[in-house]
């Protein structure tokens, strides 16, 4: 990699990306403004638009979205005629979780073991610099040869659509013949990862009723109809013994057909106990990318810690539902209400509220930005070729952004490989994924350009 001239730039730039992530970094910015100051986020997103400024974009503004956050929009003219290209990242973070747990200040980047440590690092302020370390390198070596458009999100991790509802209100305004979200990540450190499919998701409110109020245990138990009982035997008919999802109607026997991943890895990512088994049939693969997953999120009912020796007249739960591409998330969120309705015992009094949901996504991966990307992977990371994975998560703007531009090629890269550790504390980027994705996309760029 070192004879290309844009790794060589790229690599002289990256003390300077370094000093510049530690300032983005320090910035608190949690879009849930309960617990940390709205100034916080504000300052991040100046902090942005300015370096958006400094590289020669126009149009740089930040935009108001409809759930009270700013996204920070600038546009960067190419040649006459060129194609246009969208880069989005994201500048919020999640909470810290317990700041003391920390091995070093959440907010304050910190080299340790060859990793930069601190909130956001990987996900995703580290994937804003990944963009400008790019444009930067192409500028030093002839010049960026697309048009190109950056979004910033100010409230992705909030999941509330501030910017989603932005762009169906304003739909020119990110317009683009492709479009790479810098919001995913490699399989692991060293191995050029696209993310292909993301599951999507349906929430829904489960309350079961059975009596007008609270009973003895002792004068009533035994006959009267316990519900927080009966909400047990309802979340417990959403798995088959091995612990597969077994909503009915809903088909969970799909392949998957990209990267391979071990279970003896999976054990490790997740930190699964030793002895205790996976759940599920199939490969690993198949059951995080490829087939539906409900997850009980929450139930309501007493705690143990006072619990009175009473029959529950009331109990409710969150049930999430991980649905894969194929699968409409409205149709599946309608199967898992039925399912729910038809195995609630003892003809209990049962309601669901659908309270959330987000459309799977399958990218097209035969299009000519997936040729172009692969070939820079190639180089930006010698010996290895470009790999299609899957993401068990959902990221609701990629369905917004394929609604709006059908003819948009979407790609997922980014720097949260599993050893980042995102959501969780002692958070990290790896310098050297940072150097390398940032080549690969100054190369896919010109690569694009070309095509």
């Amino acid at each position: 990699m070192s004879s290309n001239p844009v790794a060589e730039t790229v690599a002289s730039l990256l003390p300077r990306a370094k000093a510049e992530l530690t300032e983005l970094v320090a910035f608190r910015s949690v879009a849930d403004f309960a617990q940390f100051p709205k100034s916080e986020s504000e300052a991040a997103a100046n902090w942005i638009a300015d370096a958006l400024r400094a590289e020669g974009f126009v149009d740089v503004a930040l935009l108001d979205t409809p759930d009270g956050t700013q996204s920070v929009y600038g546009y960067l003219p190419g040649p006459e005629g060129a194609k246009t290209v969208l880069l989005y990242a994201h500048y919020d973070v999640q909470p810290p979780l317990d700041e003391a747990a920390w091995t070093t200040p959440a907010f304050e980047l910190t080299e340790r073991d060859g990793r930069w440590y601190g909130r956001g690092s990987a996900d995703c302020k580290g994937g804003v610099l990944m963009h400008l370390l790019a444009l930067r390198a192409l500028k030093a070596n002839g010049g960026v040869p697309v048009n190109v458009k950056v979004i910033v999100e100010g409230s992705e991790e909030q999941g509330t659509g501030g910017l989603e509802r932005y762009a169906e209100e304003h739909p020119e305004l990110l317009a683009a013949d492709t479009i790479v979200i810098g919001d995913a990540g490699n399989f692991r450190v060293g191995l050029p990862t696209v993310t292909t499919t993301l599951r999507g998701m349906t929430l829904v409110r489960v309350t079961v009723d059975t009596l007008a109020g609270n009973l003895h245990s002792g004068q009533f138990g035994g006959a009267a109809p316990d519900a927080l009982a009966a909400l047990i035997r309802v979340l417990d008919s959403l798995r088959a013994e091995d612990g597969s999802t077994t909503v009915d109607g809903l088909h969970s026997d799909a392949r998957w057909e990209g990267l391979e991943y071990t279970e003896e890895q999976f054990r490790g990512d997740a930190k699964v106990l030793d002895g205790v088994g996976l759940i599920g049939a199939g490969s690993v693969a198949d059951r995080i990318w490829a087939r539906p997953a409900v997850t009980v999120l929450g139930i309501d009912c007493p705690p143990v810690v006072g619990a009175t020796p009473s029959v529950q007249s009331s109990a409710r739960a969150l049930i999430s539902l991980r649905v894969p591409p194929g699968v409409d998330a409205a149709e599946a969120a309608k199967l898992l209400q039925a399912h729910v309705e038809a195995h609630t015992p003892w003809d209990a009094r049962v309601t669901t509220e659908q309270i959330g949901q987000g459309q799977p996504f399958r990218a097209d991966t035969s299009s000519p930005a997936y040729q172009a990307m692969a070939d820079a992977m190639a180089v930006a990371y010698p010996g290895e070729s470009m790999q299609y994975a899957g993401q068990g998560g959902s990221i609701p703007l990629c369905n917004t952004l394929a609604g709006l531009y059908p003819q948009a090629e979407i790609l997922l890269i980014g720097l949260s490989e599993p050893e980042a550790q995102i959501h969780a504390v002692d958070e990290s980027v790896s310098p050297e994924e940072l150097e390398r994705l940032s080549v690969a996309e100054a190369l896919f760029l010109r690569n694009y350009a070309a095509g």
